[in-house]
């Protein structure tokens, strides 16, 4: 049976006597025809009476082709900054230099992975990026700072000496979206907890899973924040003189009874 380009192909079934049909399609390029039947241990079978059922999957898709922009999302997502790397280089110039974002995060990426800091400085200061980046772009400012200062110093930085790097070296307004931070949480975050604190300052599993989705922390940072909350008050009372005349009017009864 012909259909245009394309035949049914019959092969006897020695088990059954019965006749499987594989497609036997063409492919059309500037008026040649070339055949290519499919093999009979992986082809698809269909129905001589219906082939057309399974033509669509049989044919041959057309060729894909990808932009700049969505390999490098892709590359990203992998973390391979080896082939993330040669595919830059394989850009020509003037990609590379229409800004597009995704280009521009991949080589921030790859210029980190590779002690490139004063590149990866310049392209986060030099360009505008979208919230939803922020906070990966913040990670790699920091640390190729302290990777800098460690290598200078010859030793792991402290918390202290982390500390003064952030103060010393702030963001860029590039990837960050001016809100103050308080040990890497934002205002809004931290006031959303101390409103919630106020209500009850032990609530349950299923309020501080709420409480995470609304912060956009997880339900570790915000299971910790309530537990230093607690002991900062904890703190706070002790240090104060009505603890200190309520323990020795304690200790005083104690001694008494004894």
């Amino acid at each position: 049976m012909i259909l245009g380009n394309k035949k049914t192909v019959c092969h006897p079934n020695t088990t059954s006597g019965s006749q499987n049909c594989a497609i036997d399609y063409t492919i059309n390029k500037t008026g040649d025809t070339n055949n290519r039947t499919s093999s009979g241990g992986s082809s698809e079978y269909c129905s001589t009476k219906s082939p057309s059922s399974k033509l669509k999957q049989l044919l041959p898709r057309p060729n894909l082709t990808f932009s700049s922009e969505q390999v490098c999302e892709a590359l990203l997502q992998t973390g391979n900054t080896e082939t993330l790397g040669r595919f830059l280089l394989s850009l020509p110039p003037n990609e590379l230099l229409r800004g597009n974002k995704s280009v521009l995060r991949a080589q921030a990426l790859v210029a980190f992975h590779r002690g490139n800091y004063k590149e990866l400085y310049n392209i986060l200061e030099s360009h505008n990026f979208d919230q939803q980046y922020h906070n990966d772009l913040q990670q790699m400012w920091y640390k190729a700072h302290y990777r800098e200062a460690e290598k200078i110093r010859g030793r792991p930085l402290g918390s202290v000496d982390k500390y003064r790097l952030r103060r010393k070296f702030p963001l860029p307004k590039t990837i960050w979206d001016g809100e103050k931070t308080f040990y890497r949480m934002k205002e809004k975050s931290r006031r959303a907890l101390e409103e919630c604190y106020k209500r009850d300052r032990y609530p349950t599993a299923e309020e501080k899973l709420g409480m995470a989705k609304e912060t956009g922390l997880t339900l570790t940072q915000v299971s910790n924040w309530f537990k230093n909350r607690r002991q900062r008050d904890i703190d706070h009372w002790k240090s104060n003189d009505c603890f200190k005349v309520f323990s020795t009017r304690f200790m005083n009864e104690i001694s008494l009874k004894r």
